[in-house]
């Protein structure tokens, strides 16, 4: 089963087997103890809930305190739902943790970017901007947005407004290492979110396809 609750830790650079010098997100990940496992036959549909990181004694609500007095395991803060690459994995009780992943998988990793409040539209939206000489004044003005007799704005448009916050999942990351001893996932490149934010680990997708494989079907 290659799915996994973590933390993010930060980032760093190390260098791979191969001699390659990659920037690489570190990632607490698990262990993760499986709260829960629904069945085509009895929920429609197949799913195993993971739990992680030790909650508070009073910080749970009754009924979520409730399962886990009922299951004889130790309060756990998060919980989250996977359906996909779930073959393998443990009864209700049971750990997952890094072990499940090696170097070189592919991975999507899902988090809560980072808040930037309100935004203007070069921020927000990547706008070229306006003229910057012979006193234009409109150097960062969102400038015209379309028809303007309609008398409101179009669904759609790309305006100044909240920007962040949002569930954001990057695709296709590599696994460069998998640290059992520690609980650590290095993974390349950046993933979604600040430092300490919550993040969901799950096999890809649509991992890419080797060369020689595409080469093979040409």
């Amino acid at each position: 089963m290659k799915n996994i609750i973590g933390r993010k830790v930060g980032m760093t650079s190390v260098f791979t087997a191969d001699g390659r010098y990659v920037p690489v997100t570190v990632i607490e990940a698990g262990p993760c103890v499986v709260l829960q496992r629904k069945t085509v036959a009895t929920d429609g549909y197949e799913s195993v809930s993971l739990a992680f990181a030790d909650a508070r004694k009073n910080g749970l609500t009754k009924p979520l305190a409730g399962r886990y007095k009922k299951l004889g395991l130790t309060e756990k803060k998060h919980v989250r739902e996977f359906r996909r690459a779930i073959d393998g994995a443990p009864e209700v009780g049971g750990t997952v943790d890094v072990t499940a992943f090696v170097e070189g998988d592919r991975v999507d990793v899902v988090g809560v970017s980072k808040g930037h409040g309100f935004a203007g539209g070069i921020k927000r939206h990547n706008f070229h901007g306006g003229g910057r000489t012979h006193g234009s004044m409109i150097h960062r003005q969102p400038a015209s947005n379309g028809d303007t007799n309609s008398g409101h704005t179009h669904r759609g448009s790309r305006r100044p407004g909240h920007y962040g916050v949002d569930r954001t999942t990057h695709q296709n990351l590599e696994v460069v290492r998998a640290d059992a001893e520690r609980n650590v996932l290095l993974v390349r490149g950046p993933v979604p979110g600040a430092k300490n934010g919550l993040v969901m680990i799950s096999a890809a997708v649509r991992p890419p396809k080797s060369r020689a494989a595409a080469q093979g079907g040409k």
